[in-house]
């Protein structure tokens, strides 16, 4: 029967091509205006690391005071007293300290000039908390970092700069004049929203090029390339007087298993927070923060606020869109209460008509679809008038958003019938019969 409905369905379609092409417009031009702002919405709002981001945590520690902190929220990054005090603690599973570096690998080989890079100095622990892929090698031991020693992962991308692609695990490579050695090529990874890395970014940013030790960053003296605030007047000028400020720039991360880990965790930052107030250095109570990814993404308010506006007019018009849609089926249906009286006359059931009223509307929401399909590929690729390139370069029209497209299609339409349906399934025969 549904074969048959279907062919029915197809048959009204062509009976009416107006009425018909008015119904088909306004699903596609709907369901492509809402899909167009979800592939944006979706990229910005992703959990970036759903199977750890609830063991993930950024420690806050308040280092300004209530008059100089953010509306009582301590600052997103820490100090570099701050930042050396919970390094040096063992109260996680893992942890590293992260801030922004930029260097030039200077020429050699077949390059005459250097080759500016981007990246961040980071603890051996950063690979495996993000779960950073690898295409070559891995991750430098913790005995490198308690020696400082001169070892850098590079990403693929530069991996292929500099050495064309090829194994360059254990080569040396010149960073700003000093020898590095290679232990890792990774893999394309660069998480959107860049979650590690709130502070210096607006999560948006292309792929890192160079992961190289805090350690060997600390020891050269590396002031960072990313964002840095301080509070009061400060005046310094050596890394010393920098590095004894209340300049925060320095990222922590913490990853911890369990509740119980959490809380304890929760405990030592205010412990910590109070030893640093009998030592004088903070004369306000304890302000501390612990936030996971998720909790931490919301904080930043990462969703740019223009996603979440646009998305909430596209679903407004797609709902007026369908509101017309039902208008459009009520007559369509309602035009052919004869064929309905004579049908239920002849004996077909309530049941029956709404299934071959709904299965006829199905085929008008996949047509639709097919349409919305078609200009929703024109208008993802077109968003960039819209959003900021970084942004707008996440759009992307995928499997699953085709998928989604042609379902949410043949769903709000069959969804829209249901009234005219329901009216056409409850004509009465006698009335037809003797007006026909």
């Amino acid at each position: 029967m549904f074969a048959y409905y279907f062919q029915l369905g197809l048959r009204s379609l062509r009976r009416n091509p107006v009425l018909t092409l008015l119904m088909v417009m306004a699903i596609g031009f709907g369901v492509a205006a809402s899909m167009i702002t979800y592939s944006v919405f979706r990229a910005v709002s992703g959990n970036p690391i759903p199977d750890k981001s609830a063991q993930l945590f950024i420690p806050q520690i308040d280092g300004w005071g209530p008059q100089q902190n953010l509306k009582g929220e301590p600052a997103e990054a820490v100090s570099y007293i701050d930042a050396m005090a919970l390094l040096r603690a063992h109260e996680a599973k893992r942890k590293t300290m992260l801030y922004q570096v930029l260097m030039s690998v200077m020429p050699g080989g077949d390059r005459e000039l250097p080759i500016a890079v981007n990246g961040y100095a980071v603890g051996s622990d950063f690979f495996a908390m993000f779960e950073v892929p690898f295409r070559y090698g891995g991750r430098w031991s913790e005995q490198d970092d308690a020696a400082r020693a001169a070892d850098v992962v590079i990403s693929g991308e530069l991996n292929q700069k500099v050495f064309g692609g090829a194994n360059s695990v254990g080569r040396t490579i010149d960073l700003g004049g000093h020898d590095y050695r290679v232990v890792g090529v990774t893999s394309h990874w660069n998480p959107r929203p860049r979650f590690y890395d709130l502070f210096s970014t607006d999560g948006f940013a292309d792929e890192p090029d160079i992961y190289l030790p805090f350690t060997r960053a600390m020891d050269l003296k590396m002031y960072p390339s990313g964002r840095n605030s301080c509070r009061g007047q400060l005046s310094f000028t050596n890394w010393t007087d920098y590095t004894q400020s209340n300049c925060v720039w320095i990222t922590p991360w913490v990853e911890l298993d369990t509740p119980a880990e959490v809380a304890s965790y929760r405990s030592f930052l205010t412990n910590y927070a109070i030893d640093q107030q009998h030592a004088g250095r903070f004369n306000w109570a304890p302000n501390v923060r612990l936030r996971d990814v998720v909790q931490w993404l919301d904080h930043e308010h990462v969703v740019p606020p223009e996603s979440r506006i646009s998305l909430v007019v596209a679903l407004g018009f797609f709902l007026i869109c369908l509101v017309n849609t039902i208008g459009l089926l009520l007559a369509k249906f309602m035009r052919r209460a004869g064929e309905i009286g004579v049908r239920r006359a002849l004996g077909a059931t309530r049941r029956e008509i709404y299934a071959q009223y709904l299965i006829e509307a199905a085929t008008v929401g996949l047509v639709g679809g097919v349409l919305g399909l078609l200009l929703t590929a024109l208008g993802v690729s077109g968003v960039g008038m819209l959003f900021p390139p970084q942004i707008a370069q996440l759009a992307e029209l995928d499997v699953s958003l085709v998928g989604l497209t042609l379902v949410v299609a043949i769903v709000a339409t069959v969804l829209a019938a249901f009234y005219p349906a329901w009216r056409a399934a409850h004509v009465q025969p006698a009335w037809q019969l003797k007006s026909s």
